[in-house]
């Protein structure tokens, strides 16, 4: 079975990118993006949030630069329907749309794009009013994700479902239930995916992508199909390959050889 990788780093919360995009470096970004793809990456996302008022001039100019350098397809990452229908006519190939939630602005503003763009799209396991804690709310928000995915006339096998990790500094039980929840979406609605960022799990902790690593692994070993990553990141990549080749979807670990002769892990 084929990870979907997701490239995290041409992301405006990051403040070394963010000033290149003010600056309009495009060296900058562009060499980004080039050493993402290179590096492994099905999807570049791109995300200018933190230019409040100015998102959607920004994340244009964003797109174009990206798209000079190189043919990856894009994830578009914006909560702002108006933003991502702004950005979808300058996109080459058929993005990701990262993302929706249950709250009706959002999902009635941004589900008619993704269907209407040939689209995927990640869902996050959350309401108007709740981020989804417990493995039966994670379950049951991500079964009304699928139901108006489907209503949408989306197919089932281009959305990706968030169920959101918490901090373990603050939220002890999370990473297990949120495993457990991967287990159960994967199993009990056939069709979709499960994604994950790896960023939040660790929040607050010293060595961070220690903890980054090791849920990943034991995501990958529940059936999580989708990350969002930094592909740069030789030793979390390392453990991507290995964790699947232990979790038996790497045929004769034949990826895992090639990124080693690739010197792609450490």
């Amino acid at each position: 079975m084929d990870m979907l990788i997701i490239a995290e780093r041409i992301n405006s919360s990051r403040k070394w990118m963010a000033r290149a995009m003010e600056a309009r470096d495009a060296a900058f970004v562009q060499h980004e993006a080039g050493k993402q793809a290179g590096a492994g990456a099905d999807y570049l996302d791109v995300n200018a949030g933190a230019f409040v008022g100015e998102e959607l001039d920004c994340l244009k100019w964003v797109v174009r630069a990206v798209q000079e350098v190189t043919d990856s397809p894009l994830c578009i990452d914006s909560p702002d329907p108006a933003v991502i229908k702004g950005v979808l006519p300058l996109v080459n190939k058929p993005p990701l749309i990262n993302s929706i939630t249950l709250d009706p602005a959002r999902l009635n503003g941004i589900l008619p794009l993704v269907a209407e763009h040939g689209a995927k799209v990640i869902g996050l396991c959350q309401s108007e009013d709740k981020m989804a804690e417990s493995i039966d709310d994670k379950l049951r928000l991500a079964g009304q994700l699928a139901e108006n995915v489907t209503k949408a006339g989306i197919p089932l096998s281009d959305l990706y479902i968030h169920p959101l990790v918490y901090p373990l500094a603050t939220h002890p039980p999370s990473a297990m239930v949120t495993l457990a929840a991967i287990d159960r979406i994967m199993h009990e609605l056939k069709g979709v995916h499960t994604i994950c960022g790896l960023t939040n799990v660790s929040y607050g902790l010293p060595e961070r992508k220690l903890i980054n690593r090791t849920f990943l692994v034991a995501a990958v070993a529940r059936g999580l199909d989708a990350v969002i990553l930094d592909p740069t990141d030789k030793a979390l990549f390392g453990a991507l390959k290995a964790g699947l080749a232990v979790a038996g979807k790497d045929e004769y670990c034949m990826d895992y050889i090639a990124a080693f002769r690739e010197g792609r892990l450490a």
